[in-house]
Parts: C-alpha cells; structure tokens; sequence
C-alpha cells in the first residue's frame, strides 16, 4: 500500500531479497526496485516534482575502490570495464525502449528512506524516461518515473499498456519527516505503531494536497479503512 511506513526487514520480506543496491533491474525477472532519499545526507539528487505525480530519480556512481578517483568526479557508468550493462545502463535501455514504441514501461517499485532502519514505500511506477545531465563536474543519469494507481501486477517487469493508468501522487520527503516527527510515528487516533500510513486528511479526490504537512498524518490501518475518502 502507498504511504506506508514499513521497517527495512518488512521491506526486503516483502520483496524476497535482502535490499542493498540501491538500483534493482527487474528483481528476480520481475519488477524492478528504486531505494530513494532526498534527506540532507542523501547521496544522490532525487526529486519529487509535479505535486507528488512524478519522481526524477539519479543514477548511481562507480562504487568507491582504494587508489581510484572519487566516484563524485566520475561520469556515472552505463558499462562495467567487461561492456556489460551497469544497472544505470539496464534501466537506460528499458527507457529508450519505451521511448521508441517497442515495449510498455518499466514498472518500479520505489521506497524511501525516512531514518535508519524506517521506510516509506512510496508505490509503484512507470519508467517513461531516462537521459544524460551534467551535474556541474560529470555527467549523471537521470530516469523520470511516473506514479501510478491500479498497476494490477507488480510482479510483472513491463506494463502492458498505459492507455487507461491513472496518475497517482507521494509525499514529499520533507513534509514526511516534519509529519513523522510531529505525529512521534505513531496513529493520530489509537496511538499505533504498527501498520502506519502517511494519509491525506483532505483528500486529493475533494483538493487535496500533498505538499503540506498540515494536511498529512499518521493513521494505523484500521483507521485509514475506516477513514476512506471521507472528509473528517
């Protein structure tokens, strides 16, 4: 479920792996994984855009070796030193692909890092684009996902069709961490710390936003089922 605020041992149970990379090319043959941060410390430049439809992820460095260059200053690799696809170099293809009509999208699950060891599984979305910026000191990939409601499989790698998809929206990492903090990570109503989810007091379906915390909290599952769509 979108918004729901997981530890890092529910999510790799969930996805049947231990997750380390943060770039995961169709786990296993089937959907692909995105891990994010866009906290202060954060590695990599993800940014949330268009009130939370879309996700502008960066690809990732070289991995850091004893006696080479900073990976910082290095162009992000689409090959290894053997001509193999690196995972920018996988999820490059899948994109151009999906570009030139010859295949659907990619579907990617994504999770964000909200503090050590807590999770927000940010949901499913499409891969739609990639390309090559300069970052001001290398060149850097960037892939542009698309989130999505009603992917019937995730466990499928490609979408079969987008003609009907409907748009769905995240949350901002910083309006999380200010609602995470406020709401002490626990349920608004019963003070739960299990099964919790961001949830949108105003909903999106009436005009709500994602952008401010003052229309986020934290509401256990019950809660959130309880609450539907309803305006409290």
């Amino acid at each position: 479920m979108r918004n729901k605020i997981i530890t890092y041992m529910e999510m790799c149970q969930k996805e049947g792996a231990q997750l380390q990379k943060g770039m995961n090319f169709r786990l296993r043959g089937k959907h692909s994984i995105f891990l994010m941060s866009v906290r202060k410390d954060a590695p990599y430049a993800d940014r949330v855009l268009e009130d939370g439809q879309v996700l502008v992820y960066e690809g990732h460095d070289v991995p850091k070796r004893a006696g080479e260059e900073y990976p910082k200053y290095v162009d992000q690799p689409e090959f290894t030193p053997s001509g193999k696809l690196t995972e920018n170099g996988k999820f490059h293809k899948a994109a151009q692909e999906y570009l030139a009509g010859r295949k659907g999208p990619d579907i990617v699950r994504v999770y964000e890092k909200l503090k050590k060891g807590i999770w927000s599984d940010n949901g499913a979305f499409y891969l739609v684009d990639s390309w090559v910026e300069n970052d001001g000191r290398r060149n850097v990939f960037k892939f542009r996902l698309d989130a999505v409601d009603d992917v019937a499989d995730t466990d499928s790698a490609v979408a079969e069709s987008t003609a009907d998809y409907k748009h769905a929206r995240i949350i901002p990492a910083s309006v999380k961490q200010e609602v995470f903090k406020r709401d002490k990570g626990k349920c608004v109503m019963c003070g739960a710390h299990d099964e919790i989810h961001f949830d949108h007091i105003l909903p999106h379906s009436k005009g709500g936003t994602s952008l401010k915390a003052e229309n986020i909290q934290i509401l256990c599952a019950r809660h959130n089922l309880q609450k539907g769509a309803r305006i409290e």
